[in-house]
């Protein structure tokens, strides 16, 4: 059955919410944007006047799409190669959804999103339609075909899961700004004391390239493991260069909204790296390098001011 433009209309204004819950399910922006196109042709072929409820209907139909992606996704990252970590998403990205409150801002963070990759399908599910879209337990049932009492204790473990984590700290731009400006003085210092002091004794440094750039396969671990690593990292020298291409520029955001540098080279993001800070200390650094997960990044760095980098290409 043709869908009339105001059905084509009404599954459109649904789409960036649809793009949202997607992303946190999948952790990929193109595979959310994948699943989203699946449900339209859903939509599409379905008896759309007969649907009483929209968009109670294209949620059931997107969730389950994704809960059957994750299944294989967890097939696939059994043989991905070194670390997986989600595709970033940088400040104003559409896909990061509602932040208007403390548990969505939370449910989209780079550090619960890495948290959310360890939970059941439905566990993240759950979670993710209660915290970050506030849907009752009454309409996730639905959604799932799970009874309402199994939707409250599947919430309760997931959130007992991510409550695990380290305790973040909210954190606006201009502090992110101020975080990463101060990381990047003691990594540029030559020393690994300035480093040690801002991260906490048990810091650990993962990084994703997917097997397409170099990246280490086990996370550095410590203080003292994970300064050194970055001292070096920050050191010039043509031999770092020639391994990335050329020399990069360094700029200060956010990413899921956590402090986040952004390595830069010929307008195309080439390195996501975000802090977790916690009340301690910087307890996480999470690289993202791998460029298929950087194609959104880059897209959305074009189409943005992103100001000054913190630095040139004289590093």
């Amino acid at each position: 059955m043709a869908l009339t433009m105001t059905d084509v209309d009404r599954f459109e204004a649904s789409r960036p919410r649809l793009e949202a819950i997607a992303y946190r399910l999948l952790g990929s922006a193109s595979e959310a944007e994948d699943a989203v196109q699946e449900t339209f042709l859903r939509w599409q072929a379905a008896d759309v006047d007969h649907i009483e409820v929209p968009e109670a209907w294209l949620t059931k139909v997107l969730t389950n799409l994704c809960l059957n992606q994750l299944t294989s996704a967890r097939a696939r990252r059994e043989t991905y190669v070194g670390q997986w970590l989600p595709e970033p998403l940088l400040a104003g990205d559409p896909m990061l959804g509602p932040a208007d409150t403390v548990e969505q801002r939370e449910s989209v963070s780079y550090a619960v999103m890495a948290v959310l990759e360890r939970l059941s399908p439905n566990e993240r599910a759950v979670y993710v339609l209660r915290e970050a879209f506030a849907y009752s337990h009454r309409e996730i049932a639905g959604i799932l075909d799970i009874t309402e009492a199994a939707s409250q204790q599947i919430h309760h473990r997931a959130k007992k899961h991510v409550a695990d984590g380290k305790a973040r700290i909210e954190i606006d731009r201009a502090a992110a700004r101020q975080i990463i400006e101060e990381f990047l003085a003691a990594a540029t210092s030559g020393r690994t004391e300035p480093l040690v002091r801002l991260l906490t004794q048990d810091a650990v440094s993962i990084g994703d390239g997917g097997g397409k750039v170099p990246a280490r396969t086990r996370p550095f671990e410590g203080a003292l493991a994970v300064a050194t690593f970055m001292r070096g990292l920050f050191k010039p020298g043509k031999a770092k260069q020639a391994l990335v291409g050329g020399s990069p520029e360094i700029y200060a955001t956010t990413a899921n909204g956590d402090p986040a540098l952004v390595a830069v080279l010929d307008g195309r993001v080439i390195g996501v790296t975000c802090l977790e800070v916690t009340p301690e200390g910087i307890a996480a650094l999470r690289s993202q390098a791998n460029p298929d997960k950087l194609e959104r990044a880059t897209r959305h760095w074009a189409a943005t001011d992103h100001g000054e980098p913190l630095l040139d290409a004289a590093f």
